[in-house]
Formats: C-alpha cells, structure tokens, sequence
C-alpha cells in the first residue's frame, strides 16, 4: 500500500506542474483568459506569500526560505504520522497523500522561483472574487475535506505510540 500512497502524491505533483508550465507559458501577468464568462477566468499570478496571497506584500529577506521550510516541516510531518497509521485507515493514507501532493507542488515552485505559480481564477462577476490558486492548493483543500470525513467517520480512532503499523507509511 506504501506505493499507491506515493504515486497518489507523485501523480498531483507532475499534473501541478504540467498545469503551471502550460499556464506560464501561455499566459502573460495581468490578462485573463475567460473560462466561463462572470466565473472562471485564468491569469498569471506569481504568489510570494502563502495561502490567499497572505504575507504577499511583506519584504522579508529570508521570506522564501522561510515558507520553504515550512512546507518542509509539513511534508516531514506527514510522512512520520502515516508511517505510523494503520494500513486500514485507507481514507486518512488518501488524505494525506493528496496534501503531501499539493504541498510538495508548492515547495517546488517555492524552491525553484522563491514563489508560488497561482493561475485559476473564481470570481462572480465582479462583485466576489476568490485569490487566484492553482492545482496544488485544490490538492490541500480536497485532502483537508478528505481528513475531516474520515474524522467524522473515525471519531474515536487514534494511533498509540508504541504500536507499530503494517503499513509502513507512504
């Protein structure tokens, strides 16, 4: 089971950057191409914050670095806590290797650029607009639902610390 886990986190990582290459080759920073017209649009951002373009605007030197090695501490951080999940908690392994997917997506881009490649727009006309985002950060978000059914479904689970697993993690 290992395995699948891996290429679960490996498959939105390529289809990420796949995404990311085609939109920074395609589109130019500041046009939109329209998607469905008053919804969708897709447009260029370069994100040097985090989540939301938060802490966009904030000159820090080390900034990127920072952000990179909390997405480090996150990635590491889950692969400890699958290795010791039980190999029947399967819809947990398949939240957690979506995130560690989407996160790794981003921590490529924050390594190779020192910034995120953001492209998917949502909007409702012009009255709400939602921060552009890309494949990466709809990985987290769908592993985060993910995380909270399997919480719903497996409200007493837990994992004693003594008691090693067979499923070895991802």
């Amino acid at each position: 089971m290992k395995e699948k886990y891996c290429l679960i986190a490996a498959l939105i990582l390529f289809l990420d950057h796949a995404a990311k290459w085609i939109a920074r080759a395609n589109l130019e920073t500041g046009a939109a191409v329209v998607i469905i017209p008053g919804y969708l649009r897709l447009s260029y951002v370069e994100n040097y914050g985090i989540a939301f373009g938060l802490f966009d605007n904030m000159e820090l030197p080390w900034k990127a670095y920072i952000l990179a090695a909390v997405g480090i501490g996150a990635a590491v951080i889950i692969w400890v806590y699958s290795a010791r999940l039980p190999a029947d908690r399967r819809l947990l392994h398949y939240a957690l290797s979506v995130i560690m997917g989407g996160i790794l997506g981003n921590l490529v881009d924050r390594l190779a650029h020192g910034y995120v490649i953001d492209f998917i727009e949502l909007h409702i006309h012009e009255a709400f607009h939602w921060p552009n985002f890309n494949i990466a950060d709809s990985a987290i978000t769908l592993g985060i639902a993910i995380l909270l059914l399997d919480a719903v479904k497996n409200p007493a689970a837990e994992i004693s610390p003594g008691k090693r697993p067979e499923s070895g993690g991802f």
